[in-house]
């Protein structure tokens, strides 16, 4: 069975697990030249202004995305990038799936474990039962 996805977007936060995920969101849409869409969410304590600018978090985000840029070249793929400022990742992760027709979110999880337990913490599940689209995960 093939399948052809033609817009693919890839949640980044920062994990060592980023970069094996936009490998594999190239890899996906390199047969069909699908366009790739990096995002990074900065969260914004309800006390703030939805359009507050937190200095550190935009650079820490524009630094995690110009890597995923340079990783992209070194791979020859072009792909586009935006930072995003939210309440909550899982929302806005859906609502940038909707906002841009996506039909494949790629997603990188770290292992972690919660009380002795493997936990997939609260955005993964946000997003696979929210999604319009294909979701693949890449657990590091």
């Amino acid at each position: 069975m093939s399948v052809a996805f033609q817009k693919i977007l890839v949640p980044v936060a920062g994990t060592t697990a980023d970069e094996e995920t936009l490998k594999l969101a190239c890899v996906l849409a390199r047969p069909n030249k699908a366009k790739v869409r990096v995002i990074y969410v900065i969260i914004l304590n309800r006390s703030l202004p939805i359009d507050a600018e937190i200095e550190s978090e935009i650079k820490k985000g524009e630094e995690i995305l110009s890597r995923m840029e340079k990783l992209a070249a070194e791979i020859d793929y072009e792909i586009e990038t935006d930072l995003l400022q939210a309440r909550e990742v899982g929302p806005s992760i859906i609502d940038e799936a909707a906002d841009y027709d996506i039909d494949l979110i790629v997603m990188g999880i770290k292992y972690k474990q919660r009380l002795g337990q493997f936990n997939l913490g609260n955005v993964v599940p946000y997003v696979l039962k929210n999604a319009h689209c294909k979701v693949i995960l890449y657990q590091q």
